[in-house]
């Protein structure tokens, strides 16, 4: 009996991405093709075309800064008119410019790429990695999402899975994935609370775990509340002092944008583990009318971070409060408060955390690797004949419809475990009209353009009657992975009309399957080009072999015994090699190293027994 298809785990990143599986009843991480747990998150076009993703991408993101996109999850499923995506307009190197529904899309390597393509290329390189992992197709993933990710983020992320080659089985919430990975084999009973500090977002969530239940019973959480942020903090005061001694800008020079981006998360990072940390820039700039160039050069002290950060932090306690009340928890009723993402290293975090709760975080988990660990579990948990894994989830907002006046009318209240559905009645607003637009909404706002628009559609021949008297019946849907999907249907005559809601500013079906193409076609493309490559070395390697026997058995007495036509045919294979290697061939350069390694054998054959004489 063939062995099942593995199945993987992927934490989609901000900054680093990861990839697991449970092998021998067991979560583990897969090394990357070059050894390292970590991916880099960031994708670039080298100057002469080729795609670039992960570490080698970052290695040449300060040469490079146009064509070097990262941190893009914090841009997926957003509008281009929203207030995160303009703050981020001022502190990016690449271009961001609107789509044709106020979707956004990255200007990279001459073309418009949406934000699911752009994530799309690191899923591919961690299915790659997965491959190599396997020695076999990897086809089937659970992904993780921000636990306060809406739905139009939710289904983006999903495309970026379908564009990549995988069948995303779900998606689950981050801290749900930590806490997986954190109860899984252990005996754990009680209350949790899963704080996650990542590269971009933050996610709180509070779980009640029992007998391999784990049920979800608050969630909440910033989008837009990471590491990110605390790097743009340290670039603002660096550009700030810059300014100010020099009356130069660095944000417009998007080379020195990059460097001081550069230079602002190696500092954050250093500050975690010392005191002091020296950013020094050489020619980052020259002055307007010509001169000299500058530098850069100062000093950050781990307490004017945390002074230049003070709110951020204020934030993840402010947050963290609002969930747990929200919940109807108190902080001395959590068994344990576990503190994972890259940023639960910064002591003034690990302070903040210890403050509000009283107690150590857990330090038994790998901040970087458990929400993908955690996947793993869930992903093997879905096909797994054997164990007893329940996870219950909830909706991290409410969803609800836009009424008359501009209002919601929350039909399904934020915290509500998953799947779940909700049915409610309304009555037409206006006399005699005959159709209803639905507007589906999430969010807590109480007024309707304040919320996020995941969608709208509309319900045609009604009755013409006086307002009130034809009655619309709505159902909400919402699936494990937190898919939305609405129906209305008029009560009189059973007439009915649904979406499942995609995002308003998402990609469109056809999109969707000409990116596909595109994606598979730049794939063969990929595959091709490295065959040539590989091949082309092979045959380099052979040809260097065989005129290096040609040189021998020149300078041995009567040719060391070669057959006449010895000589004149290798070399005609190497000119012919010659030939074939400047050609896109794979075959033909297949057939020519053959040709190589018989001449090789010829030319080595006799010299050698020559010699042994």
């Amino acid at each position: 009996m063939a062995d099942p298809e593995p199945l993987i785990g992927i934490d989609l990143g901000t900054t680093n991405s990861i990839v697991a599986t449970v092998q021998d009843g067991q979560p583990v991480v897969i090394k990357n093709r070059t050894g390292q747990a970590l991916t880099p998150s960031v994708i670039a076009v080298s100057k002469n075309g080729k795609r670039l993703v992960g570490g080698i991408a970052k290695r040449q993101a300060i040469t490079n800064p146009q064509e070097t996109v990262y941190a893009a999850k914090r841009l997926i499923g957003r509008k281009f008119s929203s207030h995160e995506v303009q703050d981020a307009l001022r502190s990016l190197p690449y271009e961001v410019v609107p789509g044709q529904h106020d979707d956004l899309r990255i200007r990279m390597g001459g073309k418009d790429m949406s934000v699911p393509e752009i994530s799309a290329m690191i899923l591919q390189e961690l299915k790659a990695d997965a491959e190599a992992h396997f020695g076999r197709p990897v086809s089937k993933a659970v992904v993780t999402v921000p636990a306060y990710f809406n739905d139009a983020q939710r289904q983006a992320t999903k495309d970026a899975g379908r564009i990549a080659g995988l069948d995303v089985l779900r998606i689950i919430n981050e801290p749900t994935a930590a806490a997986l990975a954190y109860g899984f084999s252990r005996t754990v009973n009680g209350r949790v609370a899963v704080l996650d500090l990542g590269g971009g977002t933050f996610d709180v969530s509070v779980l009640e775990i029992n007998q391999g239940v784990f049920d979800v019973v608050g969630t909440g959480g910033d989008t837009y509340l990471g590491g990110e942020d605390w790097d743009n903090r340290i670039i603002e005061w660096l550009v700030f002092g810059f300014a100010k001694e020099h009356g130069i800008d660095l944000r417009k020079d998007r080379m020195a944008l990059q460097r001081l981006k550069d230079a602002a998360e190696k500092a954050k990072v250093e500050l975690s583990s010392v005191k002091e940390t020296q950013l020094n820039l050489p020619f980052i700039s020259t002055p307007p009318g010509g001169g000299a160039a500058l530098h850069l050069q100062a000093a950050l002290s781990r307490e004017k971070l945390d002074d230049l950060t003070a709110d951020l932090a204020e934030r993840v306690v402010g947050i963290t409060t609002e969930v747990l009340g929200e919940a109807g928890v108190r902080a001395s009723e959590l068994k344990e408060v576990i503190l994972v993402g890259g940023m639960s290293r910064m002591p003034k975090i690990v302070e903040a955390v210890r403050g509000y709760f009283r107690r150590e975080p857990c330090k038994g988990v790998h901040p970087d690797e458990v929400v993908a660990l955690g996947a793993a579990v869930q992903a093997h948990a879905l096909v797994a004949q054997e164990g007893e894994l329940l996870l219950l989830d909830v909706t991290p907002q409410s969803l609800g419809v836009a009424i008359a006046g501009g209002y919601v009318r929350r039909i399904i209240p934020k915290n509500t475990t998953v799947p779940t559905s909700a049915t409610e009645v309304f009555a037409t607003s206006k006399d005699f009209q005959r159709l209803v637009k639905i507007m589906v909404l999430q969010g807590e706002h109480e007024l309707a353009h304040q919320n996020e628009l995941l969608g709208e559609f509309v319900l045609t021949g009604l009755r013409e009657a006086p307002r009130g008297q034809v009655e619309i019946e709505v159902t909400f849907d919402i699936n494990a992975e937190g898919i939305v999907s609405v129906s209305a249907r008029d009560r009189e005559t059973g007439l009915r009309q649904s979406i499942t809601v995609t995002a308003s500013s998402g990609l469109t079906e056809e999109e969707l399957k000409r990116i596909m193409d595109e994606q598979r076609g730049y794939l063969m493309a990929a595959r091709i080009s490295e065959e040539l490559k590989v091949k082309r070395m092979e045959l380099d390697s052979l040809a260097r072999d065989v005129m290096d026997a040609l040189t021998r058995a020149r300078l041995l007495p009567g040719g060391g015994g070669l057959p006449a036509d010895a000589v004149p045919r290798a070399e005609q294979v190497l000119e012919h090699a010659r030939q074939v290697r400047a050609g896109e061939d794979v075959g033909a350069l297949g057939r020519a190293c053959e040709l190589l390694t018989g001449c090789l054998t010829q030319l080595k054959g006799p010299s050698r027994s020559g010699m042994g004489r």
